[in-house]
C-alpha cells in the first residue's frame, strides 16, 4: 500500500505541475512561494504550539489530567465516552494543535485501533476549536456581542464528542 501511495502522490504532483506549465505559470517559482509562505506559517505556529505542548506536558505531569479523568468519569461512561479522552475534550474548544498533540499521546499510548484512539481521531474530526474560530471570525466581521454563538458552539462540540464517542464504537 505504501508503494501505491507513493506512486499516486507523484502522479498527482506531475499533473499540478503540468497543468501549471500548460497554463503559463512559473511552476518553480510558484512552488518558492508557497514553500516560503509555508516557513512563514511555521514560524508563526510554532512558538504557540511549544507553550500548548508544555502546558499539556505540565498538566499530564502534575497529575491533573488523572484528577480530571477520575473526576469526569462517571459522566463520561454514562454518555458511552472513554474517559481517557477528557483532555481531548477540554483542549479541543481552546486549541487544534494543542487537541492533536493530545490525541496522538492517547493514540501513542492506546494504539490507533483501540477505542480510545478511534474515539479521539473522530472528535478531532466532528469538532470545532470554538473560541479560535469565534476570535478570528467573528473578530474579522465586527461582531463584538457572542453571547448566544458561544453556548450553541459549545453544545455543538458536546455533540460532537457524544457522537464520535458512539461512532467508534461502531467501526
Amino acid at each position: 500500500m505504501d508503494a501505491l501511495a507513493s506512486l499516486s502522490a507523484a502522479i498527482i504532483i506531475a499533473a499540478a505541475a503540468l497543468f501549471g506549465l500548460l497554463r503559463g505559470v512559473d511552476v518553480f517559482s510558484a512552488m518558492a512561494d508557497g514553500a516560503s509562505e509555508g516557513l512563514k506559517t511555521v514560524l508563526r505556529i510554532f512558538p504557540p504550539l511549544v507553550g500548548l505542548l508544555t502546558a499539556v506536558y505540565m498538566l499530564r505531569a502534575s497529575g491533573a489530567v488523572d484528577a480530571l479523568t477520575s473526576l469526569t468519569a462517571p459522566l463520561l461512561e454514562l454518555l458511552g465516552i472513554p474517559p481517557e479522552t477528557s483532555i481531548l475534550m477540554l483542549l479541543r474548544p481552546i486549541s487544534g494543535s494543542g487537541a492533536l498533540a493530545a490525541a496522538a499521546e492517547l493514540i501513542n499510548e492506546y494504539g490507533p485501533d483501540s477505542l480510545i484512539g478511534r474515539t479521539a481521531t473522530i472528535m478531532l474530526g466532528s469538532t470545532e476549536t470554538t473560541f479560535y474560530v469565534i476570535a478570528v471570525y467573528f473578530g474579522a466581521v465586527g461582531i463584538k456581542k457572542t453571547r448566544w454563538a458561544v453556548p450553541a458552539a459549545l453544545c455543538a462540540d458536546i455533540a460532537g464528542f457524544a457522537a464520535a464517542a458512539f461512532t467508534a464504537k461502531f467501526l
